[in-house]
Formats: C-alpha cells, sequence, structure tokens
C-alpha cells in the first residue's frame, strides 16, 4: 500500500526546509473522533434500571443475550430498542464491548444500519461506533460487511448517522487493508460532502475520516476529483475558526499528488497559505510553510505565483524564528 506523509528535503531561495514534523502534531488536531457524542435516548424507568444493573454488574451476558435476540426481532419497536440499549451498553462500560460483540450482535447490528427507517438506521450506525471503540471489534466488524451499509448510511442517513458513520469508518481504517476497501465502497464523496455542507460536528468528523483515508495515494485522487480542494481552501481562510489545522493537515497529505497541487491553485489556496505564514498560530506557519515548499518543488510557475504572493519574506523568517523543533531541522539539514 501506499502511504505518505509530507516529503522532506524541500530546497527554496537557497535554503533547505526538512520535514516540519507534521506527524507528530497531528495527532493532537484530530483527537475527538472517537467516540459517540449523540444524545442520551429516552428509556422508560424500567429499561434504565436494567441498563444500569447491567452496566454495574459483572452478570450482564443475560442482558445482552436478550437484547441480541431483539436486534434480530421482526417487530421494528423492538429492533429499535435493542439497538439504542446496545448503544448505551457499549457507550457506558467498555468491557461490554467486546462481550456484546461476542454475544453476535455485530452482524444483525450490520443489517440494521441497512434499514430504510432512518432512527433504526442511525442507532445501528451509533452501535457500531461504539464497538468499533475497541481495537479487537474493529476487524471483526470490517470482516462481517460494516463498510458499504456504513457508506450507505453515510449518503442518506440522518444528520447523527452521517457523522457516527464518519467516525466508525475512520475506526475501521485505523486498520490499514481497510483503507482502500473504505475508499473502493465509494466514503470519500459523502465524506467530502458532510465535510463541505454539514454543520461544525460533521465537518470535523469527515475531515478527521478523510485525513486517515487519505494517508492512501488512491483515496488522495478520490477526494480531488470529489471537490475536497474548495472546502478546505474555505475553512483554512477562516482563521478564526476551528478547522484550519485539520484541514491543512488534510491538505498536507493531498500535495503530494499532482492532482491536488493543480486543485490548490486553481481553487486560490496560494494566497491562503501564505496568510496563515504571515498570521496563523506557529504549528499553522509550518503546515503551510511545507505545503508551499512540496507544491513549490517541481513547478516554476506554482514558484513564481507563491513568490508574487509575498511569501518569500515569511517563509524565510519561519526559518530562522520558528520553534526550536523546526529551527534545529532546518539547521541540521542545512548542513552538510
Amino acid at each position: 500500500m501506499d502511504t505518505d506523509s509530507v516529503q522532506s528535503g524541500f530546497t527554496y531561495m537557497g535554503r533547505k526546509f526538512s520535514d516540519l514534523g507534521l506527524n507528530d502534531d497531528s495527532s493532537s488536531a484530530f483527537s475527538d473522533c472517537n467516540s459517540d457524542r449523540s444524545g442520551e435516548f429516552p428509556t422508560a424507568s424500567s429499561e434504565s434500571r436494567r441498563l444500569f444493573l447491567a452496566c454495574a454488574s459483572d452478570n450482564s451476558d443475560e442482558v445482552i443475550a436478550q437484547l441480541v435476540s431483539g436486534l434480530e426481532s421482526n417487530n421494528i419497536d423492538e429492533q429499535k430498542q435493542a439497538a439504542m440499549e446496545i448503544r448505551l451498553l457499549a457507550k457506558n462500560k467498555p468491557d461490554n464491548r467486546i462481550k456484546i460483540a461476542r454475544a453476535g450482535a455485530i452482524k444483525p447490528l450490520i443489517s440494521i444500519i441497512s434499514s430504510n427507517d432512518p432512527q433504526l438506521q442511525e442507532y445501528g450506525v451509533t452501535a457500531i461506533l461504539n464497538l468499533s471503540l475497541c481495537d479487537e471489534n474493529k476487524e471483526e466488524i470490517a470482516y462481517s460487511g460494516a463498510i458499504k451499509p456504513l457508506v450507505r448510511a453515510l449518503r442518506v442517513g440522518t444528520s447523527t448517522a452521517r457523522e457516527n458513520a464518519a467516525c466508525a469508518l475512520l475506526r475501521l481504517s485505523q486498520i490499514d487493508e481497510n483503507k482502500i476497501a473504505i475508499g473502493r465502497s465509494g466514503a470519500i464523496p459523502p465524506l467530502v460532502s458532510l465535510l463541505e455542507h454539514g454543520n461544525f460536528r460533521g465537518k470535523k468528523d469527515a475531515c478527521t475520516a478523510l485525513y486517515s483515508l487519505c494517508s492512501v495515494k488512491e483515496n488522495k485522487i478520490k477526494a480531488v476529483q470529489a471537490g475536497i480542494m474548495k472546502p478546505l481552501v474555505e475553512m483554512m481562510a477562516d482563521l478564526g475558526s476551528n478547522m484550519v489545522d485539520k484541514s491543512a493537515f488534510v491538505l498536507s497529505l493531498l500535495v503530494s499528488v499532482a492532482e491536488a497541487r493543480a486543485a490548490l491553485v486553481e481553487e486560490g489556496g496560494i494566497p491562503v497559505l501564505v496568510e496563515i505564514v504571515e498570521v496563523g498560530t506557529q504549528r499553522q506557519k509550518e503546515i503551510a510553510v511545507a505545503i508551499l515548499l512540496q507544491l513549490c518543488e517541481d513547478c516554476l510557475a506554482y514558484r513564481t505565483m507563491v513568490a508574487r504572493e509575498g511569501a518569500i519574506p515569511p517563509l524565510v523568517a519561519l526559518s530562522q524564528t520558528g520553534t526550536s523543533r523546526a529551527k534545529q531541522k532546518v539547521k541540521k539539514s542545512s548542513h552538510p
């Protein structure tokens, strides 16, 4: 598999810049798409008591078995109730995630995700997300056929289902073999749509999933073809938002392919990146520098455009006054 990050060793105006340590920082930028953050579902008092007992005791196996049976009921209301309670059990007690999977819940939950009932689909997606938080379950979830139903939920589900489907696909993409399978199942275009049109949480979830998936070259090209560059540039231009770092990290992966570099220029990304180098946070400046230098590496026309935007002074200034990490890397790479 072809996975990569921002390349090292760019030379510009006689100065060599090495990798600015983007991979060291990206984990903190993408640390918040790893749990079910939807509101609690209403439950009757007897059901709440049963859930409490199941969560608080070591004898939850019987309750879980009953819920798995409920998932396979012919009554949609019973399916909804079972999926809802499994979602809560998996959210509130990590040990239950393995128990629920071992009780056989994964395949009927995947069937529920394919339901035409929006609420039932949402409950199934959210339950699968919570089960996927256990690393031991991720392989079984993918092997059992969850990817395509999750992609469908990402396209046609409720806003909560779409957001949680994006997070579930992110979890599954943490197994490298799944990255291409997810991309080939059609996940990239609806993720780009969620990135562009979703609410703030949806944008964050989509951006995080795309960052994981776009470590693969095939998915980078799919993302560019799906129109990812326009929302990325727009989010980077909004320096007051909390999306600048995330969108820039995604872009830092994409610019290793020529299609992304051309799209970045076409969408007006160069002046946005130069502005970030001038007024962004230290981390934002370093990401923008790495992207600009990779953009300029093999293209005289792009180098000319970057220079005309006034990028040279802030680029040189960052090499001299950046973080100790950046300065050490520049110093090290500047001497044979």
